[in-house]
């Protein structure tokens, strides 16, 4: 009978909302900031061949409130030619995400592999948008694999003795 009105107190802390399970949602995305250079037009356009293509990017993170994290995507490209730059995009992707029991061991993982997996589709359209809006045709980045790339530097910086923290984005809140 205890067993029972253990059971019984669980199912009514769930129907009244305290129950303690994980819990994640993406609250906000949105563009925190958008450049695109063109500095050779209208030349470029006249330009022949293809031109290489640089992608840079970098994942940052910080507390906005309490249980809401921004989760920041940095991407940089810069298109050259022989005759010179082509284009370059400078755009920083954010996402606000609120979590309500989260595991603080499991909060790193998430905010350097999970988050950037979710905000990069809508990131990489707005690039592709931009650069097109620019006069080139539309550059559709490659996906990413951002739990790939998580183990890789997590493994590196424990081969090297050191402990992987995600990098701060500076001027947050």
């Amino acid at each position: 009978m205890a067993e029972e009105q253990g059971s019984e107190g669980t199912n009514e802390q769930i129907a009244n909302g305290e129950d303690s399970l994980p819990q994640i949602g993406i609250i906000s995305q949105y563009v925190k900031d958008l450049s695109f250079e063109n500095p050779n037009s209208p030349a470029v356009y006249q330009w022949q061949g293809q031109p290489q293509i640089d992608v840079q990017f970098n994942i940052g993170s910080a507390v906005v409130a309490d249980e809401i994290y921004e989760v920041a995507l940095k991407i940089d490209i810069t298109a050259t030619a022989e005759a010179g730059t082509a284009f370059k995009v400078d755009l920083l992707y954010a996402g606000l995400f609120g979590m309500r029991n989260f595991p603080k061991e499991q909060l790193q993982p998430f905010m350097l592999a999970e988050a950037p997996r979710l905000l990069f589709p809508f990131a990489r359209r707005v690039i592709a948008d931009v650069v097109q809006d620019g006069g080139f045709p539309p550059l559709m980045l490659d996906p990413i694999d951002f739990g790939a790339l998580y183990m890789q530097q997590a493994a590196q910086a424990q081969a090297e003795g050191g402990e992987f923290t995600a990098p701060e984005i500076t001027g947050q809140a």
